[in-house]
């Protein structure tokens, strides 16, 4: 699971302006990383421009899925990530980073200017580094992990107690197995012991 990007975008008017972002290109080589950041820019404003004030989305093109978070200020949070991130993961970090957007950069320091500023929000590269694991980063997720292992081990539990069960099972008919011999050996022993005995 991976995070490549995470942005605030301006798209109450086309085109749309990025304001903000910041980009994981590690995984790609040192050839084609600015191409590939270009086209997360390109296709985040594109998703951008068709997400609706107040409504979330999730697109997905080849590998990637891009998550969508439009706000009724004229900005869209935009995170791209691989189809196997969650998406619960990706929406609660949007709303996260879209409200400390907005607390830092309110919609009358970037609305009125064509194009608008760059605005820095320091806290991007922190969560694209924390949130490349989900399951560390969302406190459910973890619970959710956690459970799962516990899960696994009550099952090898189980297991190892159902396999301890077949043992004993064989231990049982082995014994059941000998006392028929013992019973057997009784009774022959009383029959060579009866011609013996003195009345």
């Amino acid at each position: 699971m991976k995070v490549y990007y995470i942005g605030v975008i301006r798209n109450e008017t086309k085109p749309a302006y990025e304001l903000c972002c910041e980009k994981d290109l590690s995984s790609y080589s040192r050839f084609t990383r600015d191409s590939y950041g270009e086209f997360m820019s390109l296709f985040s404003k594109t998703v951008a421009e068709r997400t609706k004030p107040g409504q979330r989305q999730d697109v997905q093109e080849q590998s990637y899925t891009f998550h969508a978070y439009g706000r009724t200020e004229g900005v869209a949070g935009i995170i791209i990530s691989d189809q196997a991130y969650p998406a619960l993961v990706a929406h609660q970090l949007l709303s996260k980073v879209v409200d400390e957007f907005l607390v830092l950069h309110p919609r009358s320091s970037w609305a009125t200017q064509t194009p608008p500023p760059s605005l820095p929000l320091p806290q991007l590269k922190e969560y694209l580094v924390k949130y490349q694991d989900p399951a560390q980063a969302d406190s459910i997720m973890k619970i959710q992990k956690e459970l799962d292992e516990t899960k696994i081990v009550l099952h090898k539990t189980i297991e190892s107690v159902l396999e301890r069960g077949e043992k004993i099972d064989s231990l049982v008919a082995k014994s059941d197995g000998l006392s028929a011999q013992s019973k057997m050996f009784y009774t022959q022993a009383k029959k060579q012991n009866t011609c013996c005995v003195v009345m």
